[in-house]
């Protein structure tokens, strides 16, 4: 985070001063292509965070909501899915049943597996290995060290259609369900597990096997017919050529604030949508209601839009990010204040300065470092 931050003050600040604020597309090629190493999380992170103050600009100039300047909506509101997870199915069967109660229509299915102490996307207790996003939710002191998840490929694989059948057996076929298997899959992996959840027709199965080998994702998908969602850690569309030209994914699933902004990730719906693709923007917790408000403009305009992820804040930061997008029966509006409806209060955000964090690693039995 603190490589973004001198990124942003001592590298683009500088070059700002004097330019023309509504000269959104100059100032984005200014930024990556007038830095000789382009790319990258820290430089599109940074270059995002310049693209959507810009947008933001442009439309309350305009005195108009920044999905207005987009092309106006598309839809009446935007659906997203939730976290469901537990240690077990009983767990499991509860956090489905508090998303439902939340408003949510679609959740994302992450659980336990036998043998396993902790497991990606599951909280036990008063130590999480990822933020459900639920307000009042416990969070983990990872200040120190990162926590170290353990994992088994093959009870993994043996466990999940399981729970996807104990799910659709309690909740019935209706609900789109996602899984998340976050690149801890080789290729043929993937391919197993997809072919091994086609029963349950999931929404999607996300992340199956990292795809920086984009080629990786024709064996997955010459094995199953399940939806195959991937992309929260790319960075630009050079990331998406051969999945998205080669139509081996089904959603695109970059953030805008890691993507470098509003500007190219409206480009890469664009160049999915020829392909039938459709969106589904990354939308953790960690992604400030700033990011999330751009993607919601985006999801209200672009045509091709699939789902959103939306995990919820905490109601301190709902205070210091004042926004006026609105979550309601599962879904989210980005609101008619002009520009993209987030103001920070800047002296309650000062009363809580930085703290670094890690997130979890991933050992197998043996020890050896493995995808998390």
């Amino acid at each position: 985070e603190l490589s973004v931050v001198s990124y942003l003050r001592d590298h683009v600040a500088p070059l700002l001063v004097g330019t023309d604020p509504h000269r959104i597309e100059d100032t984005w090629q200014l930024l990556y292509r007038g830095a000789y190493w382009r790319r990258g999380p820290v430089t599109m992170a940074a270059i995002a965070a310049v693209d959507v103050a810009l947008w933001d600009i442009k439309a309350k100039v305009a005195g108009l909501p920044l999905y207005q300047l987009l092309g106006g909506a598309s839809r009446d509101r935007v659906r997203t899915y939730g976290h469901a997870n537990g240690a077990d199915l009983p767990e499991l069967f509860d956090s489905v049943r508090a998303r439902l109660a939340e408003g949510y229509t679609a959740g994302r299915i992450q659980t336990g597996v036998p043998g396993l102490k902790t497991v990606y996307g599951v909280h036990q207790g008063t130590a999480i290995a990822e933020a459900d996003g639920v307000a009042g939710a416990p969070r983990l002191d990872q200040t120190a060290r990162p926590v170290v998840e353990d994992w088994d490929t093959r009870a993994y694989l043996r466990h999940i259609p399981t729970v996807f059948e104990a799910v659709r057996n309690e909740f019935g076929p209706e609900i789109p369900l996602l899984h998340d298997a976050h690149h801890r899959l080789t290729p043929i992996e993937a391919a197993r597990l997809g072919k091994s959840l086609e029963p349950y027709d999931l929404f999607w199965l996300e992340d199956c096997t990292p795809a920086e080998n984009q080629d990786a994702l024709r064996l997955v998908r010459e094995h199953t017919t399940t939806p195959l969602a991937i992309g929260e850690v790319f960075n630009t569309v050079f990331d998406y050529q051969t999945l998205v030209g080669e139509q081996l994914i089904d959603y695109v699933r970059s953030a805008v604030t890691h993507f470098g902004g509003v500007s190219p990730l409206r480009k890469l719906f664009d160049y999915a949508a020829q392909h039938n693709i459709k969106s589904a923007i990354h939308g953790p917790e960690d992604i400030s209601p700033v990011g999330m408000a751009a993607a919601i403009h985006l999801d209200l305009a672009i045509h091709n839009f699939g789902i959103q992820e939306y995990s919820g804040y905490t109601d301190r930061t709902h205070e210091v990010f004042q926004h006026a997008f609105t979550f309601t029966d599962g879904h989210l509006h980005p609101g008619e204040a002009a520009g993209i409806g987030v103001e920070l209060d800047e002296e309650m955000a000062a009363g809580h300065p930085y703290a670094p964090a890690y997130l979890p690693v991933n050992r197998l039995a043996d020890g050896t470092v493995h995808d998390w």
